[in-house]
């Protein structure tokens, strides 16, 4: 099968306008006006016009391609961060390739140095667990480097996110200030992220002279894994008088299993997610949850990358924290 022969003066022909302009839009759409680009895709599509972007790869201009990696395709938190970066990286010109690192850092090095192998432009990683192998390799290869969902004192390059501790203190708070004092964390898979939130829930017990349980399956969450550890808790701590789960699928479980128990819901077990998750907000009985801006997170990620790709930043670290909001709902 031959490969189409079609020249950026072919295509600039065709749609009427300049090789210049249509070369400006090979590396940038959005340098080009609307009716350029309407031109430029109606040609391409016509002639099924497969751009090649070797030349500009081994000529250091870049390969307009930037690398994503999240911790599981499974976990519909990170479909938003997906919907974010994708929204960014097309309005520029951008593709991403995707990969998962199923939350094991000894995976994500090993992804990190795939995706670096195909000389992409910039990254973006979830979350700031990286081995030191996987660091070198991100200094090395000198391109921008975005960290989501967690603000550290030491980001890598950029960090955008919000702070987990203190999201989950603010919860639990909230919780103790309703007169609930027996409280169960129900974690997943132990992750940096579940950690700080564990660390914010301990923190705002111990204030107030409380104590609580850490469950921790080790586990993708889901429903049906929450209904499993209430079950377990309720048998083991028939005391526990609230829930407070790192994810809201989770707390959903509990909720089912809460209900199918006749337990009242908060007068008798207060619940509370992370994340809220529209599967939450859509319930009858509306879950409390922490409100984090994940799309938000994509988007601006993608963009302080690309800026910093296209020079319209000084390259170093930055950290933007876009907060969180509590949402107390019907089950706080």
């Amino acid at each position: 099968m031959k490969r189409n022969r079609m020249s950026l003066e072919d295509i600039a022909t065709l749609a009427g306008l300049t090789k210049m302009t249509v070369s400006r839009y090979m590396r940038d759409p959005s340098k080009v006006s609307e009716r350029s680009r309407g031109a430029i895709d109606e040609v391409m599509r016509q002639h099924n016009y497969i751009p090649n972007r070797l030349p500009e790869i081994l000529s250091g201009a870049g390969s307009r391609t930037l690398g994503v990696i999240i911790p599981s395709f499974r976990n519909q938190i990170f479909s938003d961060v997906l919907e974010g970066i994708q929204q960014v990286a097309e309005k520029h010109g951008y593709q991403t390739i995707i990969a998962s690192d199923n939350y094991d850092p000894q995976v994500g090095q090993e992804k990190i140095i795939t995706l670096l192998s195909y000389h992409i432009d910039g990254l973006l990683l979830t979350g700031t667990q990286h081995t030191q192998t996987a660091r070198d390799y991100l200094k090395t290869s000198g391109i921008p480097v975005a960290e989501l969902m967690e603000i550290t004192a030491e980001p890598l390059d950029i960090q955008v996110g919000f702070d987990n501790r203190q999201a989950a203190f603010d919860m639990t708070t909230e919780f103790i200030r309703r007169g609930k004092q027996q409280m169960v964390f129900i974690g997943a898979m132990d992750d940096p992220r579940d950690a700080s939130r564990y660390q914010g829930m301990t923190q705002a017990l111990q204030r107030s002279g409380l104590s609580g349980l850490h469950y921790l399956p080790g586990a993708i969450s889901s429903m049906a894994l929450g209904r499993r550890l209430f079950q377990q808790i309720i048998t083991q701590h028939p005391q526990t008088d609230a829930i407070f789960c790192t994810n809201d699928d989770l707390a959903m479980g509990v909720l089912l299993e809460c209900q199918a128990r006749q337990i009242r819901v908060p007068e008798d077990i207060a619940i509370a997610g992370f994340h809220g998750l529209d599967i939450g907000s859509a319930n009858q009985q509306k879950l409390a949850s922490v409100i984090t801006p994940r799309l938000e997170m994509g988007q601006v990620a993608t963009g302080l990358l690309i800026a910093q790709l296209e020079e319209r930043r000084k390259a170093g670290t930055e950290t933007v924290d876009l907060g969180y909001r509590l949402f107390t709902g019907d089950t706080l």
